[in-house]
């Protein structure tokens, strides 16, 4: 896989993103200094959020427990605070640019994707709850742009069969699989590195971790067990107010975070087999702090079930829609939260008639259906 000059996989070392997410709290001169601290940092690329509250968030939203804890009570609320102004995304892409870096986007909606090709990212990423969101992936691999999807809170089912709806992509070299873990902040002895193995075992592109730890080596003990892409939220201040700060390293953490990634791997190789990295992970005395025990396996953990419920994307009655009346495309759209019909069922919709009323901006329900 290619991000414009960069090879990404195991021959490489590996390609280090620097999630600014929301983490400039809707300031554009916030967005460009963390440009720059990414850069500073050793970071090859940066990664934005583009998302509309109204396009995301349903009436029956609600917030994951992560964002309450951090004080937010509104989703609706928090995501209109936290959205990022038109002109700051060009000029995130242009400082990126001028830094060396390369700047990608995370898109959140279908509606919001032609607004993305017009400022040229590098690549595109999805999140993790979309990876049931088929609508969203087929439309980002129209582009013909790279494409990275995350897949915390998902089983090995779902991520098999997310790849192969992108086999276009993935056939074209354009197609990076990150293991993730959906808990913010992810306890460190949650990792489940293991992961990055059994997805290496059901796709044969580039595997990579998306990290949520607040530890400063866990890149490092992704990288030794062959993850080709890591990324890791960076934010200005770790005590700052909002969703995602608690979660994210500072300039300086993540310069460490590099530094240790990019000397754990191994460039003969790209990693080391599994039972040999366990060994000297664990008799590598300044390596302490990573002797975790990741069994091989990817599975929806216990601490990601509040994630997967809020986060997934559900098809929801774009207006109101009448008993008996006959369901068409431009009746329903897709947002949170995950509580009815995934994405991918569209069709099973569409052409259906209503079994009741149905609010508008209401995710539909199977017993919905006539």
């Amino acid at each position: 896989m290619k991000i414009g000059s960069r090879t990404i996989g195991l021959g490489a070392p590996p390609y280090i993103i620097a999630e600014i997410g929301v983490n400039h709290d809707g300031s554009v001169e916030r967005a460009l200094q963390l440009v720059d601290a990414a850069a500073d940092a050793g970071a090859d690329a940066v990664k934005l959020q583009l998302f509309k509250a109204e396009l995301l968030m349903s009436r029956a939203s609600r917030l994951a427990g992560y964002q309450a804890d951090a004080g937010e009570t509104d989703p609706l609320a928090m995501l209109r605070r936290l959205e990022l102004p038109d002109e700051g995304f060009a000029a995130v892409s242009a400082r990126s640019k001028q830094r060396g870096i390369h700047a990608i986007v995370t898109v959140f909606s279908v509606e919001l994707i032609a607004r993305a090709e017009q400022v040229g990212w590098d690549a595109y990423k999805t999140a993790s709850p979309d990876i049931i969101h088929r609508p969203l992936l087929d439309a980002l691999q129209s582009t013909g742009r790279p494409l990275i999807i995350s897949t915390g809170a998902a089983s090995l089912d779902e991520v098999t069969r997310a790849a192969g709806w992108l086999a276009g992509a993935h056939g074209a070299q354009r197609l990076a699989v990150l293991q993730c873990v959906s808990s913010y902040p992810t306890p460190r002895e949650r990792a489940a590195l293991g992961g990055i193995a059994a997805l290496q075992r059901v796709f044969d592109g580039p595997v990579g971790y998306s990290d949520h730890t607040a530890d400063r080596f866990t890149g490092a003990s992704a990288v030794a067990m062959g993850a080709c892409v890591l990324e890791k939220h960076l934010t200005y201040d770790t005590k700052a107010q909002g969703p995602d700060h608690a979660a994210s390293l500072d300039p300086s953490e993540f310069t460490v975070y590099a530094a240790a990634a990019r000397s754990n791997w191994t460039p003969a190789e790209g990693h080391i087999a599994y039972d040999v990295f366990q060994a000297e992970l664990r008799a590598a005395t300044d390596r302490r702090s990573l002797a975790i025990d990741h069994p091989i396996g990817k599975s929806v953990l216990p601490i990601e079930q509040d994630v997967r419920s809020v986060s997934r994307q559900s098809i929801v009655t774009a207006r109101a829609i009448s008993a008996g009346e006959t369901i068409t495309r431009d009746g329903v759209t897709f947002k949170r939260p995950g509580a009815g019909i995934e994405p991918f069922r569209l069709a099973e919709v569409v052409g259906r008639r209503a079994a009741r009323a149905l609010a508008a901006d209401s995710p539909i329900a199977a017993e919905d259906l006539a």
